[in-house]
């Protein structure tokens, strides 16, 4: 008997194949393509205290063996995302993760607060926002502010926490301390690395931007060494990502010792990887004779 189920935080998932935010919406427009019941966890796009904009357009490119975005989070608010994406996933057996975005603590705080009577099982934190009080850099690039973010969303939560972390520092494994330390219940990296790309013929940025996030299969190399250092540095759970296009992938992440695995950038390629995912790891335990999951998970040391 092929056991897949994974333990984090306290709630158990019927595999470790979830979704990387802001790549699957709340899974509606996916649900055409696939079983979201076949998925250990839908993790929504991120979602703000207020409405967002988002950044102005063009804000997504193609680069070799991946793509940039700058969309700027943007999303309808959380009173909207209440009153319909939860409804709408609450059909599935999947369990539900909400990324939780916002500019300064009071916002992050007001969106905590409102999804805490809601039947929504994770909070994942988006720590890559921009912290207006602190000159725009982002949450998760100084270790004190992340530590302080979120102890204060742990004081809110009544569902358990995931940071999020940026790839964008120089020690990933500090990060994820500092996270741990403040009582974040597990933490999910990599989000995506900064880039740039500029059209040559017009001789200008590809993105209104400038910048924009990196994902896709040429940064897993990078993810995958930075989930195996935060494995290794912490004792609460990893949720890996970054590049993941097959099961082959996903099991790198987990032999580096991920408990959970979030698929991304590949959804817009082929809208059916995370069901694929999911079939190849059953196929690979069969192939090895591997019964438990729990087997694999940090075997490469």
């Amino acid at each position: 008997m092929i056991n897949t189920k994974v333990t984090i935080a306290g709630v158990e998932f019927k595999n470790p194949v979830m979704t990387a935010s802001g790549t699957f919406g709340s899974g509606m427009e996916y649900s055409e393509f696939v079983d979201l019941n076949k998925l250990g966890a839908v993790v929504t796009k991120g979602v703000a205290n207020v409405p967002w904009e988002g950044n102005s357009t063009p804000r997504v490119c193609e680069t070799y063996g991946g793509m940039l975005n700058a969309i700027g989070l943007q999303n309808p608010g959380i009173d909207v995302f209440i009153e319909r994406d939860i409804p709408f996933l609450k059909q599935f057996d999947t369990r539900i993760i909400v990324n939780v975005c916002g500019r300064s603590a009071a916002d992050y705080a007001a969106v905590v607060e409102k999804l805490s009577n809601q039947p929504v099982d994770m909070l994942e934190i988006n720590v890559s926002c921009p912290n207006v009080k602190h000159g725009g850099i982002a949450f998760g690039q100084d270790p004190k502010c992340l530590f302080d973010i979120t102890k204060e969303i742990k004081a809110k939560a009544k569902q358990p926490v995931i940071m999020k972390l940026s790839p964008n520092v120089t020690d990933i494994a500090e990060m994820a301390k500092a996270a741990e330390a403040a009582g974040s219940d597990a933490v999910s990296l990599i989000n995506t690395l900064t880039g740039m790309k500029i059209d040559v013929h017009r001789r200008t940025f590809a993105l209104a931007n400038k910048t924009g996030g990196l994902s896709g299969p040429a940064i897993k190399p990078v993810a995958v060494r930075m989930v195996y250092q935060v494995a290794n540095a912490v004792q609460i759970p990893v949720i890996g990502m970054g590049g993941i296009a097959n099961a082959e992938d996903a099991l790198e992440f987990l032999l580096a010792g991920a408990t959970g695995v979030a698929v991304g950038a590949m959804n817009f390629v082929n809208p059916y990887t995370t069901v694929e995912v999911a079939d190849g790891i059953v196929d690979y335990m069969k192939q090895y004779g591997i019964e438990n999951l729990a087997e694999i998970i940090g075997a490469v040391k």
